[in-house]
C-alpha cells in the first residue's frame, strides 16, 4: 500500500452501509455514548474499517479587511470543494481565541470576528463540509496577542491556574456544544499546550475532559507538539492520539531523499512506540513543510518574517514524501491532516510564498498522491483498492489524472 511521486493506487472505494453506520455510531451521530466510543488497541482505527484519515486543514480568515470570504461563505464552500476534488475525506476546521499574553490571563472568544459570528460560520461550514461528503475535526485554537508560542502559557500561582482553566473550559466546552450539535466527527481538546499537559497541572486538564465527554459524543484527540507528545499525561483519555508532526527529517542542509525517507522512517519507529504503549491509533493532525530550500532540517520555523528565502517547490515536496511513505504501510497511523490551505482559494495573501500551503505546488502532486494511495489503516486492502492506478500530475488542477497500472 506504498505511494510515490510516479504511482499510486486510486481513492478507496465508498465504504459499505455497514462501515458507514459504524462510522456514525463512532462519531456519536446515532446517539452512542460511552467513555472511549473507539475499540482499544494500536490498530483500532484498522480494525473498524473505516478508512484512514485523508485529511486538509482549512484556515478561518476572520477580518474585516477581507469580507464575504472564511468559513460558511461561497468562498469558504470553494475551499471545501477543492479539499474534495483533491481526494480528501476529512477536513480539520480551526476556530481561534485569543490570549493576551503568556501569562494566561484567560480566554477572549472573539478573535476577529465578532464570537457570535465566528460561531455560525463554524456551524455552516460544519454543514457545508457534510454536505460535500467530508467528515470534521474541530480543533479549537490559541493566539498569543503579543506573541510567544501557547505552549509556555504559565499563569503563575496555583489561584492563577485555576482561573485560567475555567477560562479555558469555557471556550473548549462552547466549541464541544458546537460539535456535538453538528455531528462532527471528532474533536481536538487542545493544541500544543506544553505547559499544561506534561506537568503537575495536567490534572484540572483532565477535569475539563471529562466535561467535554459529558456533553460531546464523538471522538476526542488531542493536538500534542512532536517534541513533547511522548511527556503528554492525558494520553490515555483520548480515543486518538494527535501529533502536530512538524517533524525534522534530518540534521544537515542539502539531504538526499534517501536521507530524508530514513528520517521519514525514524518517525515512523517513535510514533509506533507511542501507538503500542498507549494502545491507541495515531493521527497527524498537522503535518507540512515549507516551500523553502531545505524545508525538513527546521520545519517548525514559521514563515512570516523570513527574509532572503529561497523558493525550493522540489525540497518541499520531497519532504512530504519522506513523512508521509514510511506511515501509509502503518495499521496504527490512523492518517493526517495537511497544514493548509485557506478558506478562500483566491486570497493569496494568508501567507508568503514559501510558507505551508501546498496549492498549485509540487507537493500539492505529492498530497493527492498520498490522499488517493491505499492506507494499511483502511483496513482490508482488497476492499479498498481500484483496479486503475491514477496520478497527479498537474498542480492546480483538481481532478485526477489517469495513468497506466504499475506494478512496483
Amino acid at each position: 500500500m506504498r505511494f510515490a511521486a510516479v504511482c499510486i493506487e486510486m481513492t478507496p472505494v465508498p465504504l459499505s452501509w455497514p462501515a458507514l453506520t459504524l462510522l456514525a455510531e463512532l462519531a456519536g451521530s446515532l446517539g452512542l455514548g460511552g467513555a472511549h466510543p473507539l475499540p482499544r488497541g494500536a490498530h483500532a482505527w484498522r480494525d473498524v474499517e473505516v478508512g484512514a484519515l485523508r485529511g486538509v486543514t482549512l484556515g478561518p480568515i476572520e477580518s474585516a479587511v477581507h469580507p464575504g470570504v472564511g468559513y460558511g461563505t461561497d468562498a469558504g464552500r470553494a475551499a471545501l470543494v477543492e479539499a474534495a476534488n483533491m481526494g480528501a475525506t476529512w477536513v480539520a476546521l480551526t476556530p481561534f481565541g485569543r490570549v493576551w499574553d503568556l501569562k494566561g490571563g484567560g480566554v477572549d472568544r472573539t478573535f476577529e470576528a465578532p464570537f457570535p459570528e465566528n460561531t455560525e460560520a463554524v456551524r455552516e461550514a460544519i454543514r457545508d463540509a457534510h454536505r460535500l461528503g467530508l467528515r470534521v475535526l474541530l480543533v479549537p485554537h490559541l493566539w498569543v496577542e503579543t506573541g510567544g508560542w501557547r505552549a509556555l502559557i504559565d499563569p503563575g500561582d496555583d489561584a492563577a491556574w485555576e482561573r485560567w482553566a475555567a477560562s479555558y473550559e469555557r471556550f473548549l466546552l462552547h466549541w464541544a456544544d458546537v460539535a456535538q450539535a453538528g455531528d462532527v466527527e471528532m474533536l481536538s481538546v487542545g493544541v500544543e499546550l506544553r505547559s499544561w499537559v506534561t506537568t503537575r497541572r495536567a490534572a484540572s486538564f483532565q477535569r475539563i475532559v471529562e466535561r467535554v465527554r459529558a456533553r460531546y459524543r464523538g471522538l476526542l484527540t488531542y493536538s500534542a507538539n512532536w517534541d513533547d507528545v511522548a511527556n503528554t499525561t492525558v494520553l490515555g483519555d483520548l480515543d486518538v492520539i494527535g501529533v502536530n508532526a512538524f517533524y525534522p527529517l534530518t540534521d544537515r542542509e542539502g539531504a538526499t531523499e534517501e536521507q530524508l525517507l530514513d528520517g521519514g522512517r525514524k518517525v515512523a519507529s517513535q510514533l509506533r512506540e507511542l501507538a503500542e504503549v498507549w494502545r491507541k491509533p495515531v493521527v497527524l493532525t498537522e503535518m507540512g513543510y515549507t516551500n523553502r530550500a531545505d524545508p525538513a532540517l527546521r520545519p517548525w520555523e514559521w514563515p512570516d518574517g523570513m527574509i532572503n528565502v529561497r523558493l525550493d517547490q522540489e525540497a518541499q515536496a520531497r519532504a512530504y514524501r519522506a513523512l508521509l511513505a514510511p506511515l501509509a504501510d502503518e495499521p496504527w497511523c490512523a492518517g493526517f491532516f495537511v497544514w493548509r490551505t485557506y478558506a478562500d482559494p483566491g486570497d493569496v495573501s494568508q501567507e508568503a510564498e514559501w510558507g505551508y500551503s501546498p496549492r498549485g505546488k509540487l507537493a500539492e502532486l505529492v498530497l493527492r498522491d498520498a490522499f488517493s494511495a491505499g492506507w494499511a489503516s483502511d483496513g482490508d486492502g482488497d476492499r479498498f483498492r481500484a483496479l486503475v492506478a491514477h496520478r497527479a500530475r498537474t498542480p492546480g488542477v483538481h481532478a485526477w489524472e489517469a495513468s497506466p497500472p504499475v506494478v512496483p
